[in-house]
């Protein structure tokens, strides 16, 4: 799904306005427009305060708008548990107050989310390869991180500029990020051993680029076809990275008593943006491509 060019972008030379400067997403986004000579500016608005994205909005003039803004709470999603109204203020209040604002300004808005809104289902069973499609409804609600993002979502349906990307598990080659899925899950003293969708951040960031100048809108489920299981990618880290590392699992009802908020676990149906991006790696030859291996020669298929 597309919206017309409506002056916003069909016949203004790009220029990225971005929200969530100090955070990953936001950081790489503009390294990438750095490497790819396309202007931007980070905005200095508050999400929750209308006058100040206004604001931004008449000073960039931007052709595009990125949200890389959220909480997701420090060091993890548990901290939303005890901090609702700033949970709700900055993931419900300020997405809607942007997405808001540049629909009254023609303006496309490309909104980061989250694909943590499922758990499998007797339908969406576990090792089925059956993944939640975009249209599919929200059914997990476990944590109040999840319960706001999947609120938030069904809102943002009605705006026919945003653009909503769904991101699982985010990874980058940057294994010193302590953001980076994989990084997190080498330090943990035990992991569970679930199959999941995930991002690929080096694959799938240049294509939320490439969207934007598509003018694509609607929601997309934002990560690699297909899933792969913690101990598969710990596994990988130990033969690529680590020879000596070692790890221990255990089961959900045990992680159950130390985490505060129950966790998601699910498959998304990647096949809408594949379409879109044949070029799309499945998961696990993507993390052999853009994380382990980023440097090795790929013979020609």
């Amino acid at each position: 799904m597309g919206l017309p060019a409506n002056g916003c972008a069909g016949d203004k030379q790009l220029k990225f306005l971005i929200y969530g400067r100090t955070g990953w997403i936001g950081g790489l986004l503009g390294k990438l427009c750095e490497a790819q000579s396309i202007p931007f500016v980070y905005g200095s608005g508050r999400l929750e305060n209308r006058s100040s994205l206004e604001a931004d909005i008449a000073a960039v003039n931007p052709s595009h708008v990125f949200n890389a803004a959220g909480v997701t709470g420090r060091p993890n999603v548990d901290w939303c548990e005890s901090h609702k109204v700033e949970t709700i203020r900055t993931n419900v209040v300020g997405t809607l107050t942007l997405a808001d604002v540049c629909r009254e300004k023609g303006l496309i808005l490309i909104n980061y989310a989250t694909g943590c809104i499922f758990e499998y289902d007797s339908i969406h069973t576990l090792g089925s390869g059956v993944g939640f499609k975009e249209e599919d409804t929200p059914n997990f609600i476990g944590s109040y991180y999840s319960k706001t993002k999947a609120m938030v979502e069904d809102l943002l349906r009605n705006y026919e500029n945003v653009c909503t990307l769904r991101v699982r598990m985010p990874i980058s080659s940057d294994l010193s990020n302590p953001r980076n899925f994989i990084t997190k899950i080498t330090r943990y003293e035990k992991v569970v051993d679930i199959p999941n969708s995930m991002t690929i951040l080096d694959e799938l960031l240049p294509i939320s680029i490439e969207m934007a100048k598509r003018n694509l809108t609607g929601i997309w489920n934002f990560t690699n076809p297909g899933v792969v299981s913690h101990n598969e990618i710990l596994e990988m880290y130990r033969d690529y990275v680590d020879p000596s590392f070692t790890w221990k699992n255990f089961t959900l009802e045990e992680q159950a008593k130390v985490i505060v908020a129950p966790r998601s676990n699910n498959e998304l149906d990647a096949s809408k943006l594949k379409k879109e991006f044949p070029q799309l790696l499945s998961i696990k030859d993507s993390l052999v491509k853009y994380v382990f291996q980023p440097n090795a020669k790929v013979a020609a298929p």
